[in-house]
């Protein structure tokens, strides 16, 4: 075979390749969720509305919390309604695999066993520990570790991550352990403990309804929990969609905005 025929075999099967190829990425994104959402003029979102402020159900019945709003702005950026899909967490996976819905945006824990399962986008939230402060120690205390001293009483439940933390993290703070949240973070409304530490939407749920002016809500976790929105694995163009909007909200002040609305307000709370 003379040069000639084997430069235009080499040509003929990398066409023959590329076209195979082409036809073949054409074919997967033919089949991603976002054709079957924009086909359905819909987006069907996952919930668990039991877990504030991330989703709960208001005096009226109705379904809100942060994810709630982040899946609006979602369903606006496809141009699609909002159907907001109530689901036992224990059964969230499931369920998605099952088609129930097209998307968990449920407040749901990003780990290496769920992404076995499903696909995770990029996290838009932490759930990690946060800090319910003295007000007395405002503007002194300003992160977890201003209270790594003795002269500071820092309390969380007993045997929780929120102990783990204190005891990991803040090893010279004197520790004081209770059986109950609620009891933990009095403690701290009475000024016996400077500090309470505990997860995040408890924090959150505990400044709202006891807050007043006794408590600083120092509201950046500092361990890391990362909260994702879960898909069904194989479909590479509504992932790169979904962490491209994730980017654009949080470049843009919307995330921001939805963020301080149920993070650093307590306003919500009197529509529960």
């Amino acid at each position: 075979m003379n040069s000639m025929k084997k430069i235009l075999l080499a040509v003929a099967c990398f066409c023959l390749f590329a076209g195979q190829a082409i036809a073949a990425d054409f074919d997967l994104a033919s089949k991603s969720t976002i054709e079957t959402i924009l086909k359905n003029g819909e987006i069907r979102v996952g919930v668990d509305p039991g877990y504030a402020p991330f989703e709960m159900v208001d005096k009226k019945g109705r379904i809100i919390g942060f994810d709630i709003d982040i899946s609006k702005a979602l369903a606006k950026a496809m141009g699609v309604k909002l159907k907001i899909v109530n689901t036992d967490f224990d059964g969230m996976v499931p369920a998605l695999l099952a088609d129930k819905f097209d998307i968990i945006i449920a407040g749901m824990t990003l780990t290496q066993e769920r992404n076995l399962q499903i696909n995770f986008t990029d996290p838009y939230a932490s759930i990690g520990q946060a800090i319910l402060l003295n007000k007395k120690h405002e503007g002194k205390i300003k992160s977890y570790r201003d209270l790594n001293d003795p002269k500071y009483t820092v309390a969380s439940r007993l045997g929780t991550t929120g102990e783990m933390a204190v005891k990991r993290m803040l090893p010279k703070a004197t520790y004081r352990s209770f059986d109950k949240e609620p009891d933990g973070a009095m403690d701290v409304v009475n000024g016996q403990s400077d500090a309470f530490v505990y997860d995040l939407p408890f924090c959150v749920m505990f400044m709202a309804q006891q807050g007043g002016k006794n408590l600083v809500f120092l509201d950046k976790p500092f361990t890391y929990e990362p909260i994702a929105m879960g898909i069904k694995r194989g479909d590479p163009d509504f992932l790169n969609f979904l962490n491209n909007f994730l980017k654009q909200i949080k470049s843009d002040g919307r995330y921001d905005r939805i963020y301080a609305k149920w993070f650093k307000s307590t306003k919500w709370f009197n529509n529960l």
